[in-house]
């Protein structure tokens, strides 16, 4: 079973997918065609993207087909009235067979670069369009954002608290896991959290203090139940004095949380009144409207916070909530003859031809530049595109959650610290080789002969 369990998933994508799939098919225009993901750039305050989602995607493509009531329900509507007969029974047979190239979950990637590679005939790269710009969008968006976030910590313990702010429960469920690859170490989602093997993490809610009595009612009567894992919350009523409660409970909790208020002030006042009762093992967690910019300044200023839950901010991506990737074609094989595609129209002009990405060291253990070539050019510094599906089939064995959440990591720390800046981040260099470049400017003369544009 996948993180997300649809009965079926044929249905979720855009209707133009189908008509263009059932135009290619009475028309017999079925090549073998090759598309690429990328975004043209990155969002304001990026300085780099976190490639995330590979996985979902994969599974989607091994699972793809229609079931025989779907095909009845496309029959039925009246766009499709003029197609034939042999396109729905081609439907109900629909596997995809093609081959995937894709950078590894967790890599970096910039403006310009291709993320994913979709090689099969028209039709199935075609249709599978929607639903992997949707998939790789989305947890790329939540991906980079934790890094961000986790970035700021440095090192403390952040966790996913956006189940409740997400557009949605299936979208909560994918960015619990993105922020798991971006650092967080686990999240409050309950099914996500079983989904991908970790442990959820939580405290209380104000409602469960104000159903009691006082604060101290509430705190002994939770701790009777959850000795070990016991975290307070302070803020309902009086910060101060309920952790001052705390502090003259004969019983320890693992930590207390502080929600709202000056957090840096209460932070301090609160430690020092644990540790005056003794209670320097118990933690004090963060919460409340929290993302990169105020966790920086709160570990700049030494706050003595041991960690954070990042809800809404971080789910959502609330200063950068949507990523433009696009899905383009760019080159037709038809008998072992290839014909390169691209755009030129203005700020949307593409590059033809199947590419690979490379990158090279730089100095002080840096990242130093990308270059996007050929797929068949042999660069200096290391191949980021793999291949990981073949004749529809998976071919790669796929990480582990944690050992994409390392790799990240990994990978960041190569990244300059210019480009890792929270605010107006450096520019990384990506350049294009010379026999792209030949090839862009031979394919834009032919075109425009062609249109009549010379």
């Amino acid at each position: 079973m996948g993180l997300i369990d649809f009965e079926n998933r044929a249905l979720i994508t855009d209707l133009y997918q189908l008509t263009m799939s059932a135009s290619y098919f009475d028309q017999k225009h079925n090549p073998t065609a090759t598309f690429e993901m990328f975004v043209r750039r990155l969002p304001e305050n990026r300085g780099y993207l976190v490639f995330a989602g590979l996985e979902q995607a994969l599974e989607y493509l091994k699972g793809l087909r229609f079931l025989p009531e779907e095909v009845d329900y496309l029959k039925s509507l009246p766009v499709f009235k003029h197609i034939s007969r042999e396109f729905w029974e081609y439907l109900k047979d629909f596997r995809f067979s093609g081959e995937l190239w894709a950078l590894e979950e967790g890599e970096p990637f910039f403006a310009g670069e291709p993320a994913l590679q979709v090689r099969a005939p028209m039709i199935e790269a075609q249709f599978v369009e929607t639903y992997l710009l949707s998939m790789i969008n989305f947890q790329t968006t939540v991906a980079t954002k934790a890094t961000r976030v986790a970035g700021a910590a440095r090192g403390k313990t952040v966790v996913d608290f956006g189940a409740r702010r997400a557009h949605g429960p299936e979208a909560a469920v994918l960015a619990a896991r993105a922020a798991v690859i971006g650092g967080c170490a686990t999240t409050s989602n309950v099914y996500a959290a079983a989904k991908l093997g970790l442990s959820p993490s939580g405290t209380m809610a104000h409602s469960y203090i104000m159903s009691f009595a006082n604060d101290r009612d509430a705190f002994e009567k939770y701790f009777s139940n959850f000795p070990e894992s016991a975290v307070f919350l302070l803020d309902t009523y009086d910060t101060i004095k309920a952790a001052h409660i705390v502090a003259e409970m004969k019983e320890t909790p693992r930590g207390v949380r502080l929600d709202s208020g000056d957090l840096l002030t209460l932070s301090k006042s609160v430690r020092r009144i644990l540790d005056q009762a003794g209670k320097k093992n118990t933690i004090i967690l963060a919460s409340g409207d929290l993302n990169e910019h105020l966790i920086d300044e709160l570990v700049r200023k030494k706050a003595p916070i041991d960690a954070f839950g990042v809800g809404t901010e971080l789910v959502t991506s609330k200063d950068a909530p949507a990523l433009g990737g696009i899905y383009k074609l760019v080159e037709i094989e038809t008998g072992g003859a290839v014909k390169y595609t691209l755009k030129l129209s203005a700020a949307k002009a593409t590059y033809p031809g199947r590419k690979q990405v490379f990158r090279s060291m730089g100095g002080n253990g840096c990242y130093g530049e990308d270059v996007i070539g050929c797929a068949d050019e042999k660069l200096s510094g290391r191949a980021l595109l793999k291949k990981v599906m073949e004749k529809g089939k998976l071919i790669v064995e796929l990480p582990e959650l944690m050992e994409i959440q390392k790799k990240t990591q990994r990978e960041i720390s190569k990244l300059a610290p210019r480009v890792r800046s929270l605010v107006s981040p450096g520019h990384f260099p990506v350049k294009y080789s010379e026999k792209l470049r030949q090839l862009r400017r031979k394919l834009t003369r032919e075109i425009e002969r062609a249109q009549g544009l010379l």
